[in-house]
């Protein structure tokens, strides 16, 4: 059933009238009947039964519940359903859009999570329009009104790092409409939002080198103001050398690295950062162990460590979501990101609060820690 989801559901229904097994009048089973009858979630039936009363297939009275709308049998006398093949009876143009923009994606994170809620999209039977906004603020507020001016029921949104948020999206929270934010939260902002529990993961990333022997551990990262993701990894390291009784050295945090910033890849703030790091590299020789809140930052690193003619074998490195090498083995030790997941609750939460569900502010996403042989 749930291959179709509501669809089957819708048919079967149509199919039940057809026949005369339900007439006129009867009473058509409840969301909560249907779904433990078919084994499908309360989202599908309440749909299904949504879908055949915009059709005038069934009336829906409040409190009483739905009812076999009158004539109806008569109007289906020239759709019968094929058994062998079922379908929508109406137009496949009325699927809803809803719509995705993410700041940028990549191989090692962002593409596993497009995928996912393109697929949960398809399987719930809406339509999916994609924009990048590439962590420019004015090309996020440009996609949202080009997706709201298309017609999208609801939003998927990864907000683009920065000091403020973006008014067209605070705009559309405060006036209710459907947003889920996913790979991050906007702080004091009552929005859906689906995410790692970032701040349980850099923990556990710096626990791991401490557990190595390390006490002199870095932290690099892009700047962290207002992007909740970063501000979390930042307070895990922070809050890891707390746990075992360490002193944490405010030095060995360099967190101004903005050249892997989407809206500055390819431009020469990477040139800024690798003169960053190789500053820090030349005064604090005695570090060799380094926490990156990103894959790229992890791959920046190992350049100017293999530039200054130094063996990365001097040091530990580990980030979030790292690339597999040529033998399918982890380049770092790393937090891997359930995206997967993350898209498919991401879809399934905004499709709620269009059905008119309550939907929790935040759903956390659980992450492993993936350790280099």
């Amino acid at each position: 059933m749930e291959g179709h989801l509501y669809e089957q559901l819708y048919n079967h229904i149509l199919q039940e009238i057809n026949k005369g097994q339900m007439k006129a009048g009867d009473r058509v089973s409840s969301e909560k009947e249907l779904a433990e009858r078919f084994g499908v979630s309360r989202i599908t039936s309440k749909k299904a039964l949504e879908k055949l009363a915009e059709a005038g297939v069934i009336k829906r009275i409040q409190g009483k519940g739905s009812f076999v709308a009158d004539g109806v049998r008569e109007g289906l006398d020239h759709k019968r359903q094929s058994e062998e093949r079922p379908s929508l009876v109406f137009d496949e143009k009325e699927r809803p859009l809803i719509g995705f923009i993410i700041s940028n994606f990549s191989d090692e994170f962002g593409l596993q999570l497009l995928r996912s809620i393109e697929k949960q999209s398809a399987e719930l039977n809406y339509d999916l329009i994609i924009k990048r906004s590439r962590g420019n603020r004015d090309e996020e507020k440009r996609a949202i009104q080009l997706l709201v001016s298309l017609g999208i029921k609801g939003l998927i949104v990864t907000p683009i790092h920065g000091e403020h948020y973006n008014a067209e999206l605070l705009r559309l929270v405060l006036d209710k409409f459907p947003v889920v934010l996913v790979d991050r939260y906007l702080k004091g902002i009552p929005v859906c939002s689906v995410y790692t529990d970032n701040k349980k993961a850099a923990e556990d990333l710096t626990l791991h080198l401490i557990g190595r022997g390390h006490d002199k551990i870095a932290y690099l990262s892009p700047p962290e103001v207002n992007t909740s993701t970063l501000e979390e990894r930042l307070l895990g390291y922070t809050l890891a050398f707390t746990q075992e009784g360490l002193k944490l050295n405010q030095d060995y945090c360099l967190t101004n690295l903005k050249g892997i910033l989407p809206k500055n890849l390819g431009g020469t703030e990477i040139d800024n950062d690798k003169k960053a790091i190789e500053h820090f590299l030349e005064q604090y020789p005695d570090v060799k162990a380094f926490v990156a809140s990103e894959f790229l930052v992890a791959t920046l690193l190992t350049q100017v460590i293999h530039s200054l003619g130094k063996s990365l074998d001097e040091y530990d490195i580990v980030c979030f979501d790292s690339l597999n090498d040529y033998l399918g083995k982890p380049i770092f030790t790393h937090i891997q990101q359930d995206e997967k997941r993350m898209g498919k609750e991401a879809v399934d939460l905004l499709v709620s609060q269009l059905i008119g569900e309550a939907v929790p502010e935040q759903r956390i996403i659980e992450h492993r820690l993936v350790v280099k042989e």
